[in-house]
């Protein structure tokens, strides 16, 4: 395809990795930069391959509703039911909640809200990010 576009959108979230020897697998938190690529063989009627701005008000909405600001964790860490208990923001998934496994999360949604996304880059970090892309 050979138009392209990317929106960058940015959350605070927080996790830890079960099953894990580093020092992940304690709570900790993140500032998260997602960069989304979208593709299109032809220009809308816009002129464009997506308007941004649609863009941030869906799938920035979706990720601010659900994912920011909370502790993003795997359905059977035994602290969800303490965060629970103490009215805790969640957000479960059933694997560990590692930077590819969001990424590949955020595609889904994106896709799933009409958007031709080819690929998502999730930065954990300003030097650590996944990449979950279309095959």
């Amino acid at each position: 395809m050979p138009y392209s576009v990317t929106k960058r959108l940015d959350f605070c979230y927080g996790h830890r990795l079960m099953d894990y020897d580093g020092v992940c697998r304690h709570l900790h938190g993140h500032n998260a930069l997602v960069e989304i690529d979208i593709q299109a063989d032809e220009l809308d009627h816009r002129h464009m391959v997506v308007d941004f701005s649609d863009v941030k008000r869906l799938v920035k909405a979706w990720v601010d509703r659900e994912l920011d600001h909370k502790m993003i964790l795997r359905r059977d860490d035994p602290m969800v039911a303490v965060l629970q208990a103490q009215g805790e923001p969640l957000f479960l998934i059933d694997g560990n909640p590692t930077a590819e496994r969001l990424a590949k999360l955020i595609y889904d949604q994106a896709r799933s809200l009409g958007f031709n996304v080819v690929e998502v880059r999730f930065w954990e970090t300003p030097t650590s990010a996944a990449t979950y892309r279309q095959r």
